[in-house]
């Protein structure tokens, strides 16, 4: 997702294609409206939310508003006018994460990490007075484990439980949410049983669109990690969400559709 210097991810190329977008309007275009762009860096490391650009000792708490959704408090938050600032907070959040050395790679992410890219723009016309925007999280997801093949032991071993049990907890909710949809039902949804979902939930049942992409491996070695992944990832493109626009009148701070 991140990629290297000699090696951009994806998270690079989607950086540079929004403000590719807000520089054509050149953040303030004829009719009067300004862009705002935010963002935040988090990880979830052991079933605790941490912030990956400000880190400190104490793990975030994670809320759920009726008007803002899901909510981490104190989780910095900065607002950005450039891509090269995103670079930069991306590249320290990055040197922050949990990572260590696997028999299977020596910088292995012992975390699932989320930037999320927030942007509003503001509409100074003379008849209306409102705030349009988005929101764009990109997640990079820890890969499954296997403790016979990995090796891991001690506290490897435990964050691979870990992330094992956040990933099979995404896995039950995209199961139960693709079942609803094949057959008409409404079964109850456990997105509570990990910090995971909790955030993910939004990007599988709200006002989002949602792109998975899966990591697979050509070597037989691998076979039933590749088989798992792309069941995984068939069942997610299945999915459906309802996409309405997100505007907000600043008179009365209501949303119109």
């Amino acid at each position: 997702m991140i990629g290297y210097e000699d090696g951009p991810g994806l998270m690079y190329y989607t950086i540079n294609q929004i403000f590719d977008g807000i520089n054509d309007m050149n953040y303030q275009t004829e009719d009067g409206n300004a862009y705002i762009v935010e963002v935040s860096f988090l990880e979830i490391y052991n079933e605790s939310i941490r912030d990956l650009i400000m880190p400190s000792t104490t793990t975030l708490e994670l809320r759920e508003d009726p008007k803002d959704g899901i909510v981490i408090q104190n989780l910095s938050v900065f607002e950005v006018q450039h891509q090269d600032q995103i670079y930069e907070l991306l590249h320290k959040g990055n040197m922050n994460r949990t990572q260590e050395s696997t028999q299977f790679n020596e910088t292995s992410s012992r975390s699932h990490a989320v930037l999320t890219i927030t942007y509003h723009n503001k509409s100074a016309s003379r008849t209306k007075d409102e705030i349009s925007g988005g929101k764009l999280s990109l997640i990079d997801l820890a890969g499954s484990e296997r403790a016979s093949k990995s090796g891991n032991t001690g506290i490897r071993m435990k964050e691979g439980a870990s992330i094992n049990k956040s990933l099979l907890s995404l896995g039950n909710c995209i199961n139960i949410l693709y079942e609803n949809l094949k057959n008409n039902k409404s079964d109850h949804i456990p997105f509570r049983d990990s910090k995971l979902t909790r955030i993910l939930k939004d990007s599988l049942v709200g006002n989002s669109k949602t792109l998975m992409i899966a990591n697979i491996s050509p070597s037989g070695h691998n076979y039933e990690d590749t088989l798992n992944s792309l069941k995984y990832a068939n069942r997610t493109k299945d999915l459906k969400t309802k996409i309405k626009k997100n505007v907000v009148s600043k008179v009365n701070n209501t949303l119109v559709q």
